[in-house]
């Protein structure tokens, strides 16, 4: 029997002052070199929500912040919690249109953003049902001073005129509100208040608001620090390079390492080079981040002669990692002194991120692990909450305390989603498909809603991308479902090559003939497509919802 964890009934902003009173030296995060301790930040988050106090933000309210990994990020996301108000998380690259959406959505009546993004979201509130004030964060603010003063001159100075509305106000005009004088109201826990809301992605049409709690988040981060069977604590440190937004960035990247005292190395954005120099500059103990960033790393030619021995623990989410790159990916870490395998997770949005990882020194091929501490997974027949045998493929279901309040605004869709079964607990219904075996390992096979099916035939995407991805020349593909007259749907894939691959008639070939040998005849590609790139979701997935948009509009141009 699995160990049961003990949950304390403190808010995430507690879990991080305890952390703080316990190890106020060590810093909590680095921002382009600059570190601020445990006392810093503690102190930065009580400035901040004594401004939010000051600006009239209560308990329930909702602010949104729309922002990259930087230190003022970090500091609104605690210092509204301390408060109790609502986290609204939103992609800075969202489209005006969408930015109106999460705020109207969310009835935030605040944001805070970057000065880069100010125009964007400027616009946006003017389309908004509510009035919204905008904070304006700079990244100069953060840097030291001959690296602000650099960046000023060169990227910053186009943005030095925002904010130059009446909405707008500096986020360090905002933090002189936050005086001692200003009284801030005790925390409070409750389990069942709204902390924070991310949004699905990958989905077409609305996106769904998913309400999470503290003690999602909390229990989340206390169950993934038990998972990974590695000692993480101060001193140690994490590459935090997945977006704050997102709950495998805020999640694992930020809250996890926080509330064990160990130290956030933000990067604000990610690009191959810049995350190559920091693997090899700063030495990171921990990276964790999504498959295309970990085969982006293979290719990377200032890696060549790298030492990674530094690593810890490499975890790998989001996406599924294919056999084939996770083969790759250890072979590159042990050619480079590292003595760690990449472990894979499984989760999603609804219960925070992970739920279930690879042990540290197991791998059963094709598994995405064990189920966290006190989170139990279930298969039951797709449909129906009918438990199907040992080994027999059905439908992910789970439960346990990191599981989400609801979808915002949405009880039909909340219902569908939240079942409570005949043991009198709540499961969550992922719409994934996968198995389990004797042991309680978790077979991951592939999101219901990705299927093809073509003359009656099931096809998963997933089984023939990982084929495709084994062929050396290949760096990765994407296989959807194109509609088609005759079949319901045609199976066609999309293929990126390598540097020096040329995609003509003899690759596609190579292709169809590997295939042929591992795939039934009915899941082979009637049409292969090579593209020097291909669309990615706002975390780095290859976002194949775009490229069935794109396949389909074609077809009815035509």
């Amino acid at each position: 029997m699995k160990e049961h964890l003990e949950y304390p009934r403190l808010t995430m902003f507690q879990m991080i002052e305890r952390m703080a009173k316990e190890n106020p030296n060590y810093p909590a995060y680095e921002f382009f070199g600059k570190k601020t301790t445990y006392r810093q930040f503690l102190s930065r988050i009580e400035r901040a929500a004594r401004a939010f106090t000051s600006m009239g933000i209560r308990r329930g309210d909702a602010v949104t912040i729309c922002m990259p990994n930087t230190p003022q990020a970090l500091d609104c996301f605690y210092a509204l919690n301390r408060i109790g108000a609502i986290c609204n998380m939103v992609h800075p690259m969202s489209a005006q249109k969408e930015i109106t959406f999460f705020l109207d959505f969310s009835e935030s009546r605040m944001i805070l953003t970057m000065d880069m993004f100010y125009e964007k979201v400027d616009a946006a509130i003017q389309e908004s049902k509510y009035p919204v004030t905008i904070l304006t964060a700079r990244m100069s603010d953060e840097l030291d001073l001959i690296k602000g003063v650099g960046f000023t001159l060169t990227t910053g100075k186009k943005f030095r005129k925002f904010p130059n509305t009446i909405n707008g106000m500096l986020w360090t005009t905002f933090l002189s509100r936050g005086v001692p004088s200003v009284k801030l109201p005790d925390p409070i826990y409750d389990p069942g208040a709204t902390a924070a809301i991310l949004y699905s992605g990958g989905t077409s049409g609305t996106p769904k608001g998913i309400c999470l709690s503290d003690q999602n988040f909390n229990a989340t981060a206390l169950q993934a620090t038990e998972a990974i069977q590695q000692r993480l604590g101060p001193g140690d440190t994490m590459l935090s390079c997945m977006p704050v937004f997102h709950g495998f960035g805020l999640g694992i990247n930020i809250h996890t390492v926080l509330i064990n005292g160990a130290e956030c190395i933000l990067m604000p954005t990610f690009n191959g080079k810049s995350y190559a120099d920091m693997l090899m500059k700063k030495k990171p103990n921990f990276i964790a981040g999504v498959p295309t960033i970990f085969e982006a790393l293979l290719h990377i030619e200032e890696l060549k002669d790298a030492d990674l021995s530094c690593l810890k623990g490499m975890f790998c989410g989001g996406d599924a990692l294919s056999v084939e790159l996770k083969k790759k990916v250890d072979t590159f870490l042990k050619e480079h002194n590292a003595s760690i395998q990449v472990r894979e997770g499984y989760g999603l949005t609804e219960c925070v991120t992970a739920s279930c990882l690879t042990p540290r020194d197991t791998y059963r091929e094709n598994s995405i692990g064990l189920p966290f501490p006190d989170t139990e997974y279930c298969i039951v027949r797709p449909g129906t909450d009918e438990e199907v045998p040992c080994g027999e493929e059905g439908e992910i279901i789970l439960k346990g305390p990191s599981v989400m309040i609801k979808y915002l605004k949405n009880p039909e869709e909340t219902a569908q989603t939240l079942r409570t079964l005949a043991d009198g607990d709540t499961w969550l219904f992922t719409g994934d498909l996968g198995y389990m075996d004797e042991d309680g390992y978790v077979y991951f096979k592939q999101r219901i809603k990705r299927m093809i099916i073509t003359n009656g035939y099931n096809v998963y995407p997933g089984q023939v991308e990982n084929v495709i991805d084994s062929i050396d020349e290949v760096a990765y593909s994407c296989v959807i479902g194109v509609k088609d007259p005759r079949r319901m749907q045609r199976v066609r894939a999309y293929v990126v090559l390598k540097p020096g691959f040329t995609g003509d008639e003899a690759m596609k070939e190579k292709i169809l003939d590997t295939l042929k040998m591992n795939v039934a005849g009915y899941a082979l590609p009637k049409e292969i497509e090579f593209r020097d790139d291909l669309p990615k979701t706002l975390v780095g997935k290859v976002a194949y919802r775009k490229l069935e948009e794109e396949a389909n509009a074609e077809l009815e141009e035509n």
